[in-house]
């Protein structure tokens, strides 16, 4: 069972988030919105505009209008969850909010992005705000969004602002390429952990070097025999080639020993999946970046990894690098392409592939695929007048060059 936990805040500043532009920011700095810490409060502490404020506060409006700021996500991907917490805003939060998102090639500009040629969704609907609270509005759209707008009404103040779900990566931009196979920028995730109780697992996958023991997963000690675990779920399938256990600033806790295993889980799911060793039982040094080249015969394919560390402690960092099996590259376009809104995936057809009027409007109207057979099926089935050579193009961008596994 996925744990529930584990979204992955799109709006993370340690993701590379940013705040593009902002209508107003008088009170108080609009890329406050995205510190990665709680929100704090100093009562009684003032400077030349007023108290000074941990959030986004905009001057009280005297005329017509609303306030808005404008987000980069970190990386782009499906919003389940907005969460707008106005913490310590008591008589100057906004009265309400909405969200909307948008879906956009490369990193335009804010002007880009607020003119005539893109086009912003509804994800939150105009929905009354509490103060001093975490508002919390589930998002039942499931297209990959690259930006997002937050519009206060009529003005006033939020600490922080989240946007959690789940990372949708471009394919365009990992294939054929060495990389992480279980960051999270690149799609990685964790499925289940068995602790939680000092810091969160998913840091382990965040982008950078840790700089304190926070950043890290840390769990509660052990008074049993038994040991701690997470199971991550790669960006997709892929083989490992070497892995990087990192127990940077874990001195008096680091772990005793650690072990890799991972799983092919394409074809049988979890329950039936055979597991194999990436990395056997391996003793682990306090505050140290442990680097161990993976040799396993035939360079085995995985979809999934547990990390075991014996018996308790903390864990900085985990790299597994690696390539994307011609599996892993097909389903990782899949997934891409079924999720983007319905412009940006005419736009993106346009742009490389060649394709645009009604045979791209029909193949996009087709979506989602699912699986590489569905696609293959509809390109090379004449069900599409007007495809011509564009078909392998469309193969090659969604499945990549070798145009997917052959399997249904």
């Amino acid at each position: 069972m996925t744990d529930l936990n584990a979204r992955v805040n799109l709006a993370s500043r340690r993701l590379g988030a940013s705040v593009a532009a902002a209508s107003d920011e008088f009170f108080g700095e609009k890329e406050n919105l995205l510190r990665p810490e709680p929100p704090g409060h100093s009562p009684r502490t003032f400077g030349h505009k007023g108290q000074l404020v941990d959030g986004w506060e905009t001057r009280r409006r005297r005329g017509p209008g609303h306030d808005w700021v404008l987000v980069r996500l970190g990386a782009p991907g499906v919003i389940s969850q907005v969460v707008v917490d106005t913490a310590h805003f008591t008589g100057n939060f906004p009265a309400a909010c909405c969200v909307e998102a948008c879906a956009a090639e490369g990193y335009p500009a804010p002007a880009d992005l607020l003119g005539p040629s893109v086009t912003w969704v509804e994800i939150v609907p105009r929905s009354t705000l509490a103060g001093d609270s975490e508002n919390c509005f589930t998002v039942a759209d499931a297209r990959r969004f690259t930006h997002v707008r937050l519009s206060i009404y009529p003005d006033g103040g939020v600490a922080r602002l989240r946007m959690e779900g789940e990372v949708v990566p471009d394919p365009r931009l990992l294939a054929g390429l060495p990389l992480d196979l279980v960051a999270q920028e690149n799609g990685g995730a964790v499925e289940a952990a068995s602790d939680r109780f000092y810091s969160a697992p998913e840091n382990m996958i965040g982008p950078g070097r840790a700089a304190v023991m926070g950043d890290g997963w840390e769990t509660r000690r052990r008074r049993d025999a038994g040991h701690d675990w997470v199971l991550f779920r790669l960006a997709s399938a892929g083989r490992i080639s070497q892995a990087i256990v990192d127990t940077s600033c874990f001195l008096g806790n680091a772990p005793a020993a650690a072990t890799l295993r991972a799983c092919d889980a394409a074809a049988t799911g979890l329950g039936a999946a055979e597991w194999f060793d990436v990395l056997p039982p391996t003793p682990l040094q306090p505050d140290t970046r442990h680097a161990f080249r993976v040799d396993l015969a035939g360079r085995v394919p995985a979809t999934h990894v547990r990390l075991e560390i014996h018996p308790d402690g903390g864990l900085a960092r985990l790299r597994l690098f690696g390539e994307l099996t011609a599996e892993g590259r097909a389903g990782l376009g899949l997934c891409w392409f079924d999720r983007l809104p319905a412009d940006h995936a005419l736009a993106v057809l346009a742009s490389e592939c060649g394709l645009a009027g009604a045979p791209a409007a029909e193949l996009a109207a087709r979506r989602p695929f699912e699986r590489p057979a569905r696609l293959n099926a509809l390109l090379g089935g004449g069900e599409i007048p007007g495809l011509g050579g564009a078909a392998d193009r469309v193969r090659a961008l969604i499945l990549g060059k070798s145009g997917g596994a052959p399997s249904p």
